[in-house]
């Protein structure tokens, strides 16, 4: 079974990955360098996976690795979170998908026209789509909790959800009825209702929140 590793130097975080006789998949550009009998594979993708690709901002390949040794992955003043995925479906936000096993199938979820539209994502929007079961690894600007939902609603303001089970209802809408939206100061909402589970980044690394202050300073 692949082992995935977090690992933090210098302020910066990195994905390590361990593989035995295993194939995992990993974004595109995201290798920083190899160690053992490794060989890179890049499948082309159907014609289909082409031009939703285009039309988005999700890569058209996502290499894989297949052999015995270890692959480290580009660093970053972010982190990464890694989670199971047990059979069901996952919804990622965009370019919130770092690395996965490859058991984990991929694909690409498109969302509704309108919602897509509110949500400032423009008329056509695809996200990455995971399912089957392995290990599955993000990009996150911050720690990643775990909210499981049972026939209730969260309200995210902007891209703190970045990833959901498939069976939540998602859209965007106003926080308050239509004049008081107007007076509150307060953008719209992310909205997940059902049964399932997101994942919720509340607050960034503080690495990453220095960067930002250096930025604007």
């Amino acid at each position: 079974m692949s082992e995935f590793n977090i690992v933090e130097t210098e302020g910066l975080r990195y994905l390590k990955i361990d593989i035995k006789n295993e194939n995992v998949r990993a974004e595109a550009g995201a290798l920083s360098h190899l160690r053992g009998d490794i060989e890179v594979v890049t499948p082309l993708p159907s014609i289909w996976e082409a031009i939703a690709a285009t039309l988005s901002d999700e890569p058209w390949i996502r290499p894989r690795f297949r052999g015995t040794g270890e692959i480290y992955l580009e660093p970053s003043l972010g982190g990464y979170h890694v989670f199971e995925v047990e059979g069901e479906s996952w919804i990622l936000e965009n370019g919130a998908y770092w690395a996965s096993e490859g058991s984990v199938e991929l694909g690409l979820h498109r969302e509704a026209v309108i919602t897509s539209f509110f949500a400032g994502e423009g008329l056509i929007d695809y996200q990455t789509k995971v399912w089957g079961r392995g290990k599955v690894v993000l990009n996150s600007w911050g720690p990643v909790e775990e909210v499981r939902l049972k026939g209730e609603t969260i309200a995210a303001e902007g891209k703190l959800v970045i990833a959901r089970t498939a069976g939540l209802k998602y859209r965007v809408r106003r926080p308050t009825r239509f004049f008081s939206y107007y007076l509150s100061g307060e953008s719209l909402f992310r909205t997940y209702s059902g049964v399932g589970k997101v994942l919720l980044v509340k607050t960034p690394y503080l690495s990453a929140r220095l960067m930002s202050y250096m930025q604007e300073n």
